[in-house]
């Protein structure tokens, strides 16, 4: 059996390499440790002389990480300004915050080129080629020019919009047409699944297209959050809590996620339901990301001008009511805290997934289980539908939910956990990428 050949944007982080922190390196975990694997990607680090400079390479365990350098042009045009600045937006249905130019779209391709020419030097004839995201949407038509006839998938870990928005996109066809180069490429749900389909048809592409959504690895999860939620930084957290109860968000600041909706959410219960005034605490975890984005930064103002707003006119001198920081706080406490909240808050606006739900379910106490209140455009709704869903452009609807958390019998919560405890069990980490690779394992390569 050839090698598994992962190419993605970023690899995995040195201090990830052994001890997975989440996401893709979660996903990807059981695949590589049952055959030999060679993972490649961006350093994430720019040199003005980077074409001249070799790649890294660092192997652990049945892995061979390989990395290599990028300009700060590169980096700029390529990552900041196209995949970040029309891509991102475009694909969560947001074109109003496009900023296209065609030097920045060059610079893609270019970029994708680099990818192409470091690595195919690196493959054998045997491996199997699997792509990972936006970031790299040409590269398998790239590979397929460099002479590269073996198994190429690619998955989509974003949402992939309809034509009537994704034909939007000045060159879409070009874009298509090397991600048609892949023998079987792989989306979060049914709906990408119709959509990207529905844009391949389009332009006469036939392609395949398999829903195939990812999942964590639960039990490792679930044990973590209970270990966690015992410790002294848990438990130092929630003694500040002075009793009241706990809505929990997690989310990098990101447009898509439907932060400002999900204050608006919480205003609402407030004023709707003045009985929880004083007895709720909502904390909102949110790591600030992609900086040098402007879109990115107007979200940040917009975010700390509302939590200011609502302690302001809520807020007592014993009791604020929410509690909101952008410092990263590590996945183990957050597991902990996941475990003690009575309510995770989870209201993106579109995401492909979103493990922050399927973890929230895993973290909980059997005897005594949160409730999920989740965005019907989350990639998870169509798994979970025993948690409370709502649309997040609706404050109102958002508020009752909430109440309809805080005051839910065990009974009723347990039902409910279990029910979608039992499908996170069900489709993991570790069967999703199985799942995938044996789908395209039973493709015969078709160039």
């Amino acid at each position: 059996m050839g090698r598994l050949i992962i190419v993605s944007n970023r690899t995995p982080a040195p201090g990830e390499r052994t001890q997975p922190a989440g996401g893709l390196t979660v996903g990807l975990y059981d695949a590589v440790q049952t055959q030999e694997t060679l993972w490649f990607g961006w350093s994430g680090h720019q040199h003005a002389d980077a074409a001249d400079r070799p790649v890294q390479s660092e192997q652990v365990g049945n892995v061979n990480y390989v990395t290599f350098d990028l300009t700060q042009r590169q980096y700029d045009r390529f990552y900041l300004n196209f995949s970040n600045g029309v891509l991102w937006p475009l694909c969560h249905y947001r074109t109003n915050l496009i900023r296209y130019t065609r030097e920045d779209c060059d610079a893609y391709y270019e970029a994708n080129e680099v990818f192409a020419d470091r690595l195919v030097g690196l493959l054998e004839p045997d491996d199997t080629v699997w792509i990972h995201d936006y970031h790299l949407f040409p590269l398998g038509k790239m590979l397929r020019d460099r002479g590269v006839t073996g198994r190429i998938g690619f998955f989509l870990h974003i949402p992939f919009p309809p034509w009537s928005v994704a034909r939007l996109l000045p060159r879409l066809d070009m874009l298509l047409t090397g991600l048609a180069a892949c023998d079987l490429i792989g989306v979060q749900t049914p709906e990408d699944e119709a959509n990207l389909s529905g844009c391949f048809r389009a332009y006469g592409l036939k392609v395949a297209v398999e829903a195939v959504p990812i999942g964590i690895d639960p039990v490792s999860f679930r044990q973590q959050a209970i270990e966690s939620a015992a410790s002294d930084e848990v438990v130092k957290i929630m003694d500040t809590l002075e009793g009241t109860r706990l809505i929990m968000g997690v989310d990098r600041l990101d447009y898509s996620k439907g932060l400002p909706e999900r204050m608006k959410g919480f205003e609402a219960l407030l004023k709707n339901y003045p009985e929880h005034r004083g007895q709720v605490t909502f904390l909102q975890v949110t790591p600030v990301s992609r900086g040098g984005v402007e879109s990115y930064r107007l979200l940040k103002e917009e975010l700390d001008g509302l939590v200011g707003t609502i302690n302001g006119a809520y807020g007592t001198p014993d009791w604020v009511p929410i509690r909101y920081t952008t410092w990263p706080i590590g996945r183990d406490i957050l597991a902990g805290l996941y475990r003690m909240a009575d309510v995770g808050f989870v209201t993106p606006l579109r995401d492909g997934m979103n493990l922050v739900a399927k973890e929230f379910i895993a973290a909980q106490d059997e005897e005594d289980p949160g409730v999920l209140v989740l965005s019907r455009f989350a990639g998870a709704a169509p798994e979970m539908p025993e948690a409370l869903l709502i649309n997040p452009l609706d404050a109102e609807g958002m508020a009752d939910a909430l109440h309809i958390g805080l005051t839910m019998d065990v009974q009723a919560r347990h039902a409910a956990w279990s029910a979608m405890y039992d499908e996170v069990s069900r489709n993991t980490a570790g069967s999703w990428s199985k799942q995938f690779l044996d789908s395209l394992e039973a493709i015969r390569p078709c160039h």
